[in-house]
């Protein structure tokens, strides 16, 4: 499902309208701007891209990390998916993992690096789980109980072939 949604790299220009997403989303989570800018300076290990739909408004967005430093194997950690509640249900959450993913491995490359695993973290209610199942391959491994705002689980994907 396409909605005229581009999946692309953040540019530094983006973060206001990126940080009003985090926001709306993430509404126990304050400093949103800060958090989004200081990962994006973090540029290789973090990688940030964006939704924009035909209005060129900033639907959602996601952010890649690197885990236990630069390796020729990397754990990439899907560290946080958004999606503008006004926008959700539409297909952006799953284009943005699958349209994004190829990219930082592309970047990866670069350096002689690939994905072996994939980790996401996200509270053991979230209904997100099932978009992770789906587009990942991740079978939860572990729940940390009372982590953040309620009990996590870690998800892993294995032994990504890109």
């Amino acid at each position: 499902m396409d909605n005229g949604v581009t999946i692309r790299v953040l540019d530094e220009g983006d973060l206001d309208a990126t940080a009003a997403v985090h926001q709306a989303s993430f509404v126990r989570q304050q400093c949103s701007k800060e958090w989004l800018h200081c990962n994006f300076n973090a540029f290789p290990r973090s990688q940030l891209f964006v939704a924009e739909n035909v209005k060129n408004e900033i639907t959602g967005y996601i952010l890649w990390c690197q885990k236990a430093g630069f390796r020729s194997e990397v754990v990439l950690e899907l560290e946080q998916l958004a999606v503008h509640p006004a926008h959700q249900g539409q297909g952006i959450g799953t284009r943005l993992i699958l349209e994004s993913l190829p990219l930082v491995q592309r970047q990866l490359q670069s350096r002689g690096a690939t994905v072996k695993h994939i980790m996401v973290t996200t509270r053991a209610d979230n209904a997100a789980q099932r978009l992770y199942r789906k587009t990942l391959n991740a079978e939860v491994e572990a729940t940390v109980c009372n982590l953040y705002s309620a009990d996590e689980v870690v998800m892993i994907s294995r032994n990504i072939a890109l």
